[in-house]
């Protein structure tokens, strides 16, 4: 049985607006709420990424399972180490 998600605000990003992440505009990210997300968790085409910052990140007790972990104020260093024909979920809450 899949843990349950305990974050609220979680963002989907589809790989191809990953592909053009610098420029892609706010009305193309969607949100995709804790049921949905669970229900992709472990599909090996789901790749999940946690972007909280450092310091939050290190005090929480709550972490999604097998999720990446990643410097937000360095997206140009990581963004494309992920594949683009997968599906990214970015969370920060």
């Amino acid at each position: 049985m899949r843990k349950r998600v305990m974050w609220g605000t979680l963002i989907l990003f589809v790989a191809a607006l990953f592909a053009g992440i610098g420029t892609s505009n706010a009305q193309d990210v969607k949100r995709i709420s804790e049921e949905s997300l669970n229900k992709i968790l472990g599909e090996l085409d789901v790749i999940v990424v946690d972007v909280r910052l450092p310091y939050d990140w290190n005090d929480s007790k709550l972490k999604i399972k097998g999720a990446k972990r990643e410097d937000p104020f360095n997206v140009k260093d990581w963004m494309n180490k992920y594949p683009k024909e997968k599906t990214l979920v970015f969370y920060c809450a």
